[in-house]
């Protein structure tokens, strides 16, 4: 098997990664537009934040460009400190709805 076939192989699997991802955004972004709690809306901005940082990967994969690779650890650092930080103020609050909610 040569390098080329493998290149190309990948080049294809990933760009259909990134369809998929880019499909899957789209799902989220309607779901976070639907939803009307504080847990779901948090729920949704942390899977847009996971589908960005699959996307940033195949990205990666794609160009093999170091310099993304610090991208893809800040996505994922702020995901994790914000899914915290939500998870925090949810469990004190609680996920009351306001009157402007309603």
């Amino acid at each position: 098997m040569s390098v080329t076939t493998a290149t190309g192989f990948l080049e294809v699997v990933t760009y259909g990664c990134l369809a998929v991802l880019a499909g899957s955004l789209l799902l989220v972004v309607a779901f976070v537009l639907r939803s009307r709690g504080l847990v779901e809306r948090a729920l949704g901005l942390d899977m847009m934040l996971a589908v960005a940082l699959n996307g940033v990967a195949a990205t990666i994969v794609i160009t093999a460009d170091p310099d993304l690779v610090v991208l893809a650890v800040l996505v994922a650092v702020l995901g994790f400190v914000g899914t915290v930080t939500v998870s925090r103020f949810v469990e004190r609050r609680g996920n009351r709805l306001t009157e402007e909610d309603r």
